[in-house]
C-alpha cells in the first residue's frame, strides 16, 4: 500500500508539473479543465495497471540487482542422522507494534469530514434565506446586508447590498458555473480530500481548477460585455466572500488579479495544443516504472506469504515435539504452492534475460549466469556442480566452526533450529548476516559463524557481480 500511494503522489506531481509549466497560461480552459480532473484519476489507476512487455525495456538487473537463494539444512550437535529433515525457510519479521499509521490516517479522515460538515453547515444557512428569483435551470437566494456572490450546483447567493449593474454582470458571470457544473468538479475533490488529506497535491488542484472555472466564466462572459468595463467592474466592487472550498465565488480576492491577466490576454494558437501530447510519454514512462516495480514486489509478497505460513507451522510443531499426519500434508502442500511460485518468478525472470539461447540450455536460479563460488569450487565444470560445491564448502564451514558446545552451557534440548539470512554482494564478501534463534547467543554464535565465511568469488548476471541474498536453517541437536 505504501508503495502505491508513493506512485500515486509523484504520478500526480509529474501531471501538476506539466500543467503549471506547459499548459496553465494557455486559453484552452476546456482542455486544461478536462486534464486537471483526469490526470489524479490516472494517478490512481496507473499504479494498478501490469503491462508485462513493458518491463522488458527496463534490464532485470536494473530493477532488483539481488536474487534470493535457499540453502540446504545444516545439521549440528548429536544424533544428527535421526533428524528429519523440514524444508528451507526464509523468515519474515513478525510485528506486534501497534498499528499507528491506521491510526493517524483515522484522525486524519475524521477530521477532514469535520472541516467539510463545518462547510456543508455554513452553506446550509445561505439557503435558508428568500429566493428571489427561479428558472428552470437556476435560481437566485438573496443574502440580507451582504454583498456575498457565489454558486453552488444550480443556485446562485447575491448580497442585497450589490447594484443592478453589479448584480447583472455577477449573474451573467456565474449562470457559466452553473450550465458548465462546476460545482461537481468542486465536490470531487472535497471527496478526494477525505480519502487523501495528506497528499498536499489534491489541495492545489482543488486551487488550479476553482481558478479555472473563473477564466472559464469570464472569457464566456466577455462575449457579450466589453472586456474593458468587465475588469473594471472587477476591481471596483467591495467584495465579502464565503469560505467555502466548494462553491464558485465571483469576487475571490486573490483570484481578481489573474482573472485580469487572462482577461487581457491574447487567444493561444492552435498549434498550442500540442502540448497535451507530453501527456503520452509520461504516461508510458510511468506505466513502465509501475510494471517493473510490480514484477519485483509481487513476488517477494507471494513467496513471503507461503514461506510465513510455513514458517508459523514449524513453530507449532517444535512447540509440541511432534508432527502429525495431517500437519506433515499441510507442510508438503505449503512446500508445493511455494516451489510453484518460485518456478513461476523464474520462467518470469528467464522472460527478461538476454543468456537463455534458443538450444534450451537450462539456466540454473532463474536467470544468473554464474553462482557465487566459495574457493575451491571455481574449477568445476558446470553451474550445477559449482552451486551443489559452495553449498557443501558451506555446510561444512558452519559444521566445523560453531560452538556445539553452547547447546549444554545454555540449558537446550532436542532440536533447535537457527536461520539465518546474508548476502554475498557484488565483492563478494558476506554483509548483512541477520539471525533467529531460540536463544539470543545462539543468534550472536550463528552470526559469527557465517560472517568468518571467506571471501567468495561474486555471482554475475550479464557479465556484472550481482549481490545474492541466502537464507541457511540451521538445525542443532541437543543430546538423543
Amino acid at each position: 500500500m505504501e508503495s502505491y500511494i508513493i506512485q500515486v503522489i509523484l504520478f500526480q506531481l509529474a501531471f501538476l508539473l506539466v500543467y503549471e509549466f506547459l499548459l496553465k497560461k494557455e486559453t484552452f480552459f476546456n482542455h486544461n479543465r478536462a486534464y486537471l480532473l483526469l490526470t489524479p484519476v490516472l494517478a490512481f489507476l496507473l499504479p494498478i495497471i501490469n503491462i508485462e512487455m513493458l518491463s522488458g525495456f527496463v534490464p532485470q538487473e536494473s530493477v532488483s540487482s539481488i536474487s534470493r537463494f535457499w540453502l540446504p539444512e545444516v545439521y549440528i550437535g548429536d544424533a544428527t542422522q535421526n533428524i528429519q529433515q523440514l524444508p528451507a525457510l526464509v523468515l519474515s519479521e513478525k510485528s506486534n507494534s501497534f498499528n499507528w499509521i491506521a491510526i493517524i490516517y483515522a484522525i486524519g479522515t475524521i477530521a477532514s469530514i469535520g472541516i467539510i460538515g463545518k462547510k456543508l453547515f455554513n452553506l446550509r444557512k445561505l439557503f435558508k434565506f428568500n429566493v428571489i428569483s427561479e428558472v428552470k435551470s437556476f435560481r437566485i437566494i438573496e443574502i440580507p446586508s451582504s454583498n456575498v456572490a457565489c454558486t453552488f450546483n444550480k443556485t446562485i447567493f447575491l448580497g442585497e447590498d450589490l447594484s443592478k449593474s453589479e448584480r447583472d454582470q455577477i449573474v451573467a458571470h456565474e449562470i457559466i458555473h452553473v450550465q458548465q457544473k462546476h460545482s461537481y468538479d468542486l465536490v470531487f475533490f472535497e471527496i478526494l480530500k477525505i480519502l487523501f488529506w495528506f497528499n498536499p497535491l489534491i489541495y492545489i488542484y482543488q486551487n488550479r481548477i476553482a481558478a479555472l472555472h473563473e477564466f472559464i466564466a469570464d472569457s464566456n462572459v466577455v462575449k457579450t460585455i466589453e472586456k474593458r468595463s468587465y475588469y473594471e467592474q472587477l476591481l471596483n466592487t467591495a467584495f465579502n466572500t464565503q469560505n467555502i472550498s466548494f462553491i464558485n465565488q465571483f469576487f475571490n480576492h486573490s483570484l481578481i488579479k489573474k482573472r485580469i491577466v487572462m482577461l487581457q490576454k491574447s487567444k493561444s494558437k492552435t498549434i498550442a495544443k500540442f502540448k497535451y501530447l507530453v501527456i503520452l510519454p509520461l504516461m508510458l514512462m510511468m506505466l513502465t516504472i509501475v510494471s517493473c516495480t510490480q514484477d519485483d514486489s509481487q513476488s517477494i509478497e507471494s513467496d513471503g506469504t507461503i514461506t510465513n505460513q510455513i514458517d508459523n507451522l514449524i513453530e507449532q510443531i517444535e512447540a509440541k515435539g511432534e508432527v502429525t499426519k495431517e500437519e506433515k500434508m499441510k507442510i508438503e502442500l505449503l512446500m508445493y504452492l511455494a516451489s510453484q511460485a518460485s518456478s513461476g518468478n523464474n520462467e518470469k525472470d528467464k522472460s527478461h534475460s538476454n543468456t537463455v539461447n534458443n538450444q534450451g540450455t537450462d539456466v540454473p536460479f532463474g536467470v544468473i549466469e554464474q553462482v557465487p563460488l566459495y574457493p575451491g569450487c571455481e574449477n568445476l565444470g558446470s553451474n550445477e556442480e559449482q552451486k551443489k560445491c559452495m553449498s557443501q564448502k558451506i555446510q561444512e564451514h558452519v559444521q566445523e566452526n560453531f560452538n556445539t558446545n553452547m547447546g549444554k552451557e545454555l540449558g537446550l534440548t532436542g532440536q533447535n533450529r537457527v536461520i539465518v539470512q546474508f548476502k554475498i554482494n557484488k565483492n563478494g564478501e558476506i554483509i548483512e548476516v541477520r539471525s533467529r534463534a531460540p536463544h539470543p547467543k545462539l543468534e550472536e554464535e550463528a552470526k559469527r559463524v557465517i560472517n568468518s565465511i571467506p571471501q567468495m568469488i561474486p555471482g554475475k548476471q550479464n557479465g556484472t557481480a550481482i549481490g545474492v541474498v541466502y537464507s541457511l536453517p540451521i538445525v542443532f541437536q541437543v543430546g538423543e
